[in-house]
């Protein structure tokens, strides 16, 4: 027995402690023996590995009733221990894993651990005590944004809170043990207090959050359990939580949401599921010090990597330099970052005006404009600069991966990687395989994606890959819609009732008009366009309104305002189209534009399957989810068309070929699996069974 009495035991279960049942069983029987060991004053709860728990294995969810033992076993032999038990948190106690945390009498946590209960981003609430204990232990107020948010909070902001008692100064472990020898004999549960009432903060929380049809089931049941808190005894409080999380596991939206949790961990697999070889990269050099070279630069500076930017223009460094400082310092002022953590972000980045700088580098990243001849001309000057073992990654997000690596002596090195704007913050990293890629380029991509901290999908090569190939036909729909009588306002509002945060025109404006301008004209000059053609967009483009940075897009905008204003010259504009095409305008539904717009999502998915562009449902669902806003709550475009079902899919999509032509025929593969009354999770199962990787989740 240790001099100080303690009996410290670990949740080990590589690789993120997750707490299942064989995790969960000998920690069960360690504190039943603990317990009744006379010579044990207190016990301390840690996580192997350098992580207090990732949370419950989500596998266990689909359950009913989950496999034994499960959290809630381990948290009530916690309870009903007679000696203190102390938490001993570092890495993650997320979910369940700060569940158990809270059951404890005492948290002790490293000043950067990670605490948070993330399971409204699975449309879920905390379901082993989350919202019953926290608030008792912090209050109301409090609690809300960190259970509504599902974001966590680091130890140092959770000692201000009051979920954790004290931050440990070196090894949290040792500071727990001390802790824990200092309070023996003293338990202090939380399930003994009572919230105190909030009516003000649970009435603000109603108002922000979602309409439950609009994916905010899970959240106006999280303020409903958390109002318990302040007015049940907590064991009603607890089974009134209970009842609602599995109301909600039973819910379209949570299946939605954990379809979009399990896709977004296979994304990070080869085709074959299996897992990469782990890869770091070191050092990296981004060309291009617009706006997607300063957000790529900045990502890749947060994920700790020593950057250079660079650009032939030092005017363009010194705007890139300058957006750069303003950011960090806005995250700073938020709270959000400190200033030693900006100065040391700003202290990677390096300025460059010769592409020198990619000499040696594990990775260049290329973010010149969109325009084939231009990004060659970079590659052919990176293949006699950089390093034998480098990554060359191009950030096209529409032009040939092999065009662009013809330019090099080493098309196996050359690889895409379509960064989402704003590219610091936006999670999803295309990553675009040529021909010639070799696979551990492919593998050592993914492992990028991963030391960004973003989600990596493999695409093939393809005019727009998997997310650009599919918006075409979204907003080439969403722009016939107003030549045939719809406003640009009635069709975003009809794609925000949806789910979605912006429609297609507040997007475009957003992303400025000029950029698609500028591909169209490229791909025209090659080869004209065949058949049906909206100008509308060309058209506002010649006339100089660009969208939100000329003040004026498919909207007008106030100097300062981003909020879009209808605008009578652009009405007075697709009148005039409408005319000149022979269009005769009528009053379109709102049911008529979601159809038109998603309807070709789930046609074009289907075929960039088929084609092998996208190896998994899933990953086209993450494409859209993570990178153009589809509601998570309905899963992605191929998750939300199994639910409505293929064969009434087909049949509308049928009927609009009849009216429309050729855009609308439907794909071979929508067509098969429609006839069969088949799924694309159930394509998905089957390809998986005879490829061999099932299972390999």
């Amino acid at each position: 027995m240790p001099p100080d009495h303690v009996v410290v035991l670990e949740i080990d279960n590589p690789p993120v402690n997750a707490l299942g049942p064989a995790a969960i069983a000998p920690l069960i029987a360690a504190l039943a023996a603990a317990d009744a060991d006379a010579e044990v004053r207190a016990i301390v709860l840690g996580g192997a590995g350098g992580t207090f728990s990732g949370g419950a294995d989500m596998r266990g969810f689909a359950v009913d009733p989950p496999p034994r033992p499960h959290v809630r076993d381990l948290i009530e032999a916690i309870e009903q221990a007679s000696k203190p038990v102390v938490a001993a948190l570092d890495g993650n106690a997320l979910g369940g894993g700060l569940e158990v945390a809270l059951a404890c009498d005492y948290r002790v946590a490293a000043p950067d651990a990670r605490l948070g209960l993330p399971e409204i981003t699975r449309g879920l609430i905390p379901g082993a005590g989350g919202t019953q204990r926290l608030p008792r232990l912090i209050g109301v107020g409090a609690a809300l944004p960190i259970v509504l948010s599902g974001e966590p909070v680091d130890g140092r902001a959770a000692r201000a809170l009051g979920i954790v008692d004290a931050i440990a100064d070196g090894d949290v472990r040792a500071a727990a043990r001390a802790f824990a020898a200092s309070c023996a004999g003293e338990r202090r549960r939380a399930s003994a207090m009572r919230a105190s009432p909030d009516d003000a903060a649970l009435a603000a929380a109603r108002a922000r959050a979602n309409p439950p049809e609009r994916g905010g089931l899970a959240e106006h049941a999280a303020i409903d359990a958390l109002a318990d808190a302040t007015a049940l005894p907590f064991a009603e409080g607890l089974a009134r939580e209970r009842e609602r999380f599995l109301a909600l596991r039973e819910s379209e939206q949570s299946r939605a949401r954990i379809h979009v949790f399990f896709a977004e961990r296979e994304a990070g697999k080869l085709a074959d599921g299996s897992v990469p070889a782990p890869f770091v990269a070191r050092s990296a050099t981004v060309v291009g010090a617009g706006t997607m070279g300063t957000g790529i630069a900045t990502a890749i500076a947060n994920a700790g990597i020593a950057v250079t930017l660079v650009d032939l223009q030092p005017a363009l460094l010194e705007r890139a330099r300058s957006i750069i400082a303003s950011n960090y310092a806005a995250r700073v002022r938020k709270g959000r970052l400190t200033q030693a953590q900006m100065d040391e972000r700003l202290g990677r980045i390096a300025y460059a005006c010769a592409l020198d700088a990619a000499a040696g580098v594990d990775l260049v990243i290329e973010a010149v404009f969109e325009e084939l001849a231009t990004k060659q001309d970079v590659f052919r000057a990176l293949d006699a600069i950089a390093a034998p073992h480098a990554i060359l990654a191009t950030n096209t997000s529409t032009l040939d991966i092999e065009a662009i690596a013809s330019a090099t002596s080493r098309p196996e090195q050359v690889v895409g990687m379509h960064f989402f704007s704003p590219a610091n913050v936006m999670r999803l990293l295309e990553i675009v395989r040529g021909a010639r890629t070799s696979p551990a380029v492919i593998a050592q991509a993914l492992g990028v994606a991963k030391q960004l901290k973003k989600i990596g999908v493999v695409a093939g090569n393809c005019d727009g890959f998997i997310g650009n190939r599919m918006l075409h036909g979204y907003l080439r729909e969403a722009a016939f819609l107003l030549e045939e009588g719809a406003t640009p306002r009635q069709v975003d509002r009809a794609i925000r009732a949806f789910g979605f945060p912006m429609g297609p025109f507040a997007m475009s404006d957003l992303a400025g008009l000029d950029v698609g301008w500028r591909i169209r004209k490229g791909k025209h000059a090659l080869a004209p366009p065949i058949g049906r053609y909206s100008r509308i967009a060309d058209l506002l483009c010649e006339r100089g309104r660009f969208g939100q940075k000329t003040g004026a897009g498919y909207y007008r905008y106030a100097e300062g305002d981003r909020t879009p204003q209808p605008d009578s010259e652009v009405d007075a504009l697709i009148a005039q189209v409408a005319k000149d095409e022979g269009i005769a305008r009528r009053a379109i539904g709102d049911d008529e534009i979601v159809e038109r717009c998603l309807y070709p999502l789930v046609n074009e998915g289907a075929a960039i399957l088929a084609g092998g562009i996208a190896a998994r449902p899933g990953d086209i669902d993450v494409v859209w989810v993570d990178g153009y806003g589809f509601p998570a709550f309905r899963g992605g475009p191929l998750r939300w068309a199994d639910h409505v079902g293929l064969a009434a899919i087909l049949a509308r999509i049928d009927a609009y070929a009849r009216t429309h032509g050729a855009p609308w025929n439907a794909t071979p593969l929508l067509r098969e699996l429609a006839a069969r009354g088949a799924t694309f999770a159930a394509w998905n199962a089957r390809v998986r069974a005879l490829s061999g990787t099932e299972g390999t989740r």
